[in-house]
């Protein structure tokens, strides 16, 4: 069955697969037999890979190995691994503070997606899910990812306008742009019943090398709402901010590559 891959791109893979899994490194020959490859094929492809220190070759024996640049690539992934672990045990902690169900989310072109969840023990609690979108404008996540962008920005995301999810949606351009400039002013989105009934929500953005990166949730239901408790998330929800943002400094953080 013919392959549907690009060819010269699975090359390239089957190299860096190759080197990875041979320390001692491979000689351009070596690489052509594993690869059934001749040798004129696959030079202009190391030749590259070399330049852009992906691979590297010994002088003395001619073997290429690994690069600087392929492990950089793979430290980054590694950063943003650990960066969403330690998310992860700060929502924890926030649960267990709060008794409420906690979430982090992204934004994937003009939606939210949810990549993490911890369930508070409540036995009425947030009925959602991880891998979940919603568009960005009608939760108070989503808002907190908006923020920062600019109207023309935002009007672009949404060219048929805002729709309604419940009655408390917001789907007037103005009542939008003034709910996101409070949301900046204040550092935090607040939600009341607008993507679905009987949720309210209080949000923090996360931000890396001076960007959005995510946000952070904390659903309450109406009957264990209140005034104190707001404030109280809200306060939870800063400290994690603070705790989160100092660990993200110096890492390359892109959780969407995770998602």
């Amino acid at each position: 069955m013919p392959s549907n891959q690009h060819r010269p791109t699975e090359r390239v893979l089957d190299i860096l697969e190759l080197l990875s899994t041979n320390p001692d490194g491979m000689t351009l020959t070596q690489l052509s037999r594993a690869l059934n490859a001749p040798k004129s094929s696959i030079m202009p492809l190391v030749h590259t890979m070399t330049s852009r220190k992906f691979i590297y070759q010994h002088k003395d024996t001619s073997r290429y190995c690994m690069g600087i640049a392929a492990y950089s690539v793979g430290s980054s992934y590694t950063n943003t691994k650990n960066a969403l672990e330690f998310i992860q045990s700060e929502m924890k902690y926030i649960v267990s503070q709060s008794n409420e169900t906690c979430q982090l989310g992204i934004q994937v072109r003009s939606n939210l997606l949810y990549i993490a969840k911890e369930d508070s023990a409540e036995p009425l609690r947030l009925v959602s899910y991880v891998g979940k979108q919603i568009p960005l404008y009608c939760t108070a996540i989503g808002r907190a990812l908006l923020a920062q962008k600019t109207k023309d920005e935002i009007r672009a995301l949404y060219p048929d306008g805002l729709t309604a999810f419940t009655k408390n949606t917001i789907t007037d351009w103005e009542e939008l742009f003034r709910e996101l400039e409070q949301t900046r002013n204040r550092g935090y989105a607040l939600e009341h019943e607008e993507c679905m009934p009987l949720l309210n929500c209080a949000v923090i953005p996360l931000c890396s090398n001076g960007q959005v990166i995510a946000a952070l949730s904390v659903c309450i239901p109406p009957f264990r709402y209140s005034e104190d408790k707001l404030q109280s998330i809200i306060r939870l929800l800063k400290e994690s901010k603070a705790k989160l943002e100092t660990y993200f400094q110096g890492c390359d953080v892109d959780l969407g590559s995770i998602s």
